[in-house]
């Protein structure tokens, strides 16, 4: 057989890889503005080919992200349109792929990797896990929604999608740095991600409706993306893509507004937090359904010492980890992990450090399950639990998971 070798696909080889993509992923040949923005979207991602002679056999685009994490933020490469051409199943081309990738991220300084997958049962073994969770709730809207706190009344407008980047964008921002698994979000991505006309799953559903809450001269207070789809009798659905809010009594006007809206017999919320303050505040549960719950953005740890060091800690702890990395061999190794006082001149808060270390290990991870924990997703004790981590000194993991908690639990909202 000849030699795959992977290398950049050239931007004269853009409707190669877009046809490689709607080939594996049996779609119709995308025609006209939707072929213009996948293609528009390829030119600004970093682009891995898997090349058999001259043949392109693989496709793997990543974004350029910088991802919330607690504390702060890092650059993560968000993989998407990853395509093997069904002749070169089975013969190591994604895994080549993906080591090509983890290669360009080392010499980068690009710490983190994630991605949205298609089939959950591939990735794992790659190092990448769950690392956010969502839930989806529905909610009929044949009577007014029963809450228990009141709403802010200031008024709610909408605004169309060309504008609200600008006037929503700083909220967004305040939501994303309290929440980590966020990404930050330029023109580009607000239009091509979050705001695109049409909608690619389902062309059923109409243009994003925005609307803001707050008086017209202050910044938002809150807002919510939403599209409608109604039925041949003129009744509907509402979709929410995104709803945030700077305080509980300004999620419930938005919530008590959506559920307004004339026609619509059901409110779909899609990806909510998990510890969204909606099922507290609102007065009848059976009003609302969580109908789903799932794994939403899986996480690869590229650079193990890079990740830890680069995320805030909640609790001073002091660690020995031991890290199985089958996927970057220079993760591989224990470290000590120590969150103290930082004791800088004017220094506020704890600061990490992480070093190689020789001693014993207090924890034993593999790599995708101290993915799942780095966010603040999972405690490290449920993972004890499950078999899937090995404490060696008692109380470590309770200790780990008091310096990994966060506020809120992180969340992810941007699929790519």
């Amino acid at each position: 057989m000849t030699v795959v070798e992977y290398r950049t696909i050239p931007e004269a080889h853009l409707d190669r890889a877009l046809d490689l993509h709607y080939l594996v992923f049996l779609e119709k040949d995308a025609e006209g503005e939707l072929r213009k923005l996948h293609q528009e979207i390829l030119e600004r991602c970093d682009l891995v080919g898997a090349y058999e002679g001259e043949q392109l056999v693989g496709l793997l685009a990543a974004h350029p992200l910088m991802l919330s994490v607690p504390g702060g933020e890092l650059r993560c490469a968000g993989v998407t349109f990853v395509s093997v051409a069904p002749t070169h199943r089975r013969r190591g081309v994604l895994s080549g792929m993906i080591g090509e990738l983890m290669e360009r991220c080392t010499a980068r300084g690009v710490p983190l990797a994630a991605l949205w997958v298609s089939e959950a049962g591939i990735y794992g073994r790659f190092g990448f896990e769950p690392a956010t969770r969502s839930y989806t709730v529905e909610i009929d809207t044949d009577r007014p929604l029963a809450l228990r706190i009141d709403p802010d009344e200031r008024p709610l407008r909408l605004v169309s999608p060309d504008e609200a980047p600008e006037l929503v964008g700083a909220a967004h921002g305040a939501a994303r740095a309290g929440r980590a698994g966020r990404v930050a979000r330029d023109d580009f991505w607000w239009r091509t991600q979050i705001l695109r006309p049409e909608d690619e799953e389902d062309d059923d559903l109409s243009p994003p409706r925005v609307v803001v809450l707050g008086e017209a001269d202050e910044p938002p207070a809150g807002y919510v993306i939403y599209r409608t789809q109604s039925d041949d009798e003129g009744r509907g659905k509402l979709h929410i893509g995104e709803l945030e809010a700077e305080s509980p009594a300004v999620a419930a006007a938005l919530w008590r507004y959506v559920t307004s809206v004339d026609l619509v017999d059901q409110v779909r919320a899609w990806g909510r937090p998990l510890d969204d303050p909606l099922l507290r505040f609102s007065a009848d549960r059976d009003q609302i359904g969580v109908v789903q719950e799932f794994p939403a953005l899986w996480l690869r740890l590229v650079d193990v010492p890079g990740a830890l060091a680069g995320r805030a800690w909640s609790a001073p702890v002091d660690v020995v980890l031991e890290v199985t990395d089958s996927g970057v061999a220079r993760n591989a190794g224990r470290y000590r992990l120590v969150v103290a006082p930082d004791a800088s001149p004017g220094g506020t808060g704890l600061s990490a450090r992480v070093e190689r270390t020789d001693a014993a290990p207090d924890l034993t991870f593999d790599v995708r399950e101290l993915a799942a924990c780095y966010l603040g997703d999972l405690d490290p004790a449920e993972l004890v639990r499950a078999g899937l981590v090995t404490e060696h000194t008692a109380g470590a993991a309770a200790a780990l998971g008091a310096a990994s908690r966060t506020e809120l639990l992180p969340h992810t909202t941007d699929e790519f």
